[in-house]
């Protein structure tokens, strides 16, 4: 699972996008990082509703997370350095999604989903903005 890890990182930075998208509809931010593009290596998922439901929340706290590390990883020196705090953010982003009952493989899988359904990334926004948006 070593490539999973950026994997993850970047799926995490999409889940990032959707959870701040209703706050940033709201405050008109700007400056948020591009979507990462999706791998169409295999068929999106289709998340029941809980299971987007527990996507929506844990977005908004691997978010939260990407918030907390990404100067961290802009003040990073050298590679090693990036690695390092890429390393750290990556545990604190799995932990936060296997607390909330989900496997990284389902969060990524509802991440791909999302970008690539646009019906489901709307879902996934009302759910959003329904729970604290």
């Amino acid at each position: 699972m070593i490539r999973s890890s950026k994997a993850f990182l970047s799926a995490a930075i999409l889940a990032a996008g959707v959870a701040a998208m209703p706050a940033m509809a709201q405050t008109a931010a700007t400056g948020a990082q591009a979507p990462v593009p999706a791998q169409p290596t295999a068929p999106a998922m289709q998340p029941t509703d809980a299971q987007l439901q527990k996507f929506v929340q844990t977005s908004q706290k691997v978010a939260a997370v990407v918030e907390e590390y990404q100067p961290k990883l802009q003040a990073s020196p050298d590679d090693g350095a990036r690695e390092q705090v890429m390393r750290e953010a990556d545990e604190k982003m799995v932990q936060l999604v296997r607390a909330d009952g989900l496997t990284v493989d389902e969060f990524n899988g509802i991440g791909a989903a999302i970008q690539q359904d646009p019906q489901l990334r709307q879902r996934a926004i009302d759910l959003a903005n329904k729970s604290g948006g």
